[in-house]
């Protein structure tokens, strides 16, 4: 599972609740549960919950982590095409997908993005810049 790399810097951040027993590595895109509460993204229209700042570590006693929440982001594509300028949303484990007209219901668009390059069918990875 690939993770987000991060192209430039985010600005705004959020404090969500995770479970202690959660590991996840920095660039993790995040599924928004509950109330300001987070998992790792592992199916499409999972609702966005923002992409993991920090590292959290299994069972440390831990149950908050830090979230960006806009940025500059590379990230791993479903095998659907993308075209620079489409909306992305969560597509899978860690994976984003262009936007569809039942993800505007839904909540699982990645904040007001845009994608900044276009990928063919296949896969591949995309440019994202997430407001």
């Amino acid at each position: 599972m690939a993770v987000a790399t991060c192209i430039e810097t985010p600005t705004r951040f959020a404090r969500r609740t995770i479970a202690n027993a959660t590991a996840v590595p920095i660039g993790t895109i995040m599924k928004l549960n509950d109330a300001n509460t987070v998992t790792v993204s592992s199916a499409n229209n999972d609702a966005f919950g923002g992409i993991a700042w920090e590292e959290h570590t299994a069972s440390e006693g831990i149950t908050e982590m830090t979230v960006a929440m806009n940025g500059v982001w590379s990230c791993t594509t479903t095998a659907a095409a993308i075209t620079a300028g489409d909306m992305c949303s969560i597509g899978g484990a860690n994976a984003v997908r262009a936007t569809i007209e039942a993800d505007l219901e839904l909540g699982c668009i990645m904040g007001m993005n845009r994608a900044r390059n276009t990928i063919g069918g296949g896969g591949g990875t995309v440019i994202l810049e997430i407001d």
